[in-house]
């Protein structure tokens, strides 16, 4: 089961200043959903925005521990 706290820290490493909340769906910790608000989603397409999150918890898509992961972006002003 994936840790939480690590994919919040994850987010937050790889985007400084965010504010970041990830939680469980299906209660089995595969199906998460990631809530991030960072001022580096400025000027970006909500695509890009999801992208920055998903490639700052890739390491846990490839080793399975991550099946699916929601994003839900904001930029921090």
């Amino acid at each position: 089961m994936v840790d939480l706290t690590e994919l919040k820290q994850m987010i937050e490493a790889a985007l400084p200043g965010a504010a970041v909340e990830v939680s469980d769906e299906d209660g089995g910790g595969q199906h998460l959903r990631a809530v991030v608000s960072a001022p580096q989603f400025a000027g970006l397409s909500r695509i890009d925005q999801h992208r920055l999150v998903k490639a700052a918890v890739k390491p846990r898509f490839d080793d399975g521990a991550i099946h699916a992961l929601s994003v839900k972006t904001d930029v921090t002003t």
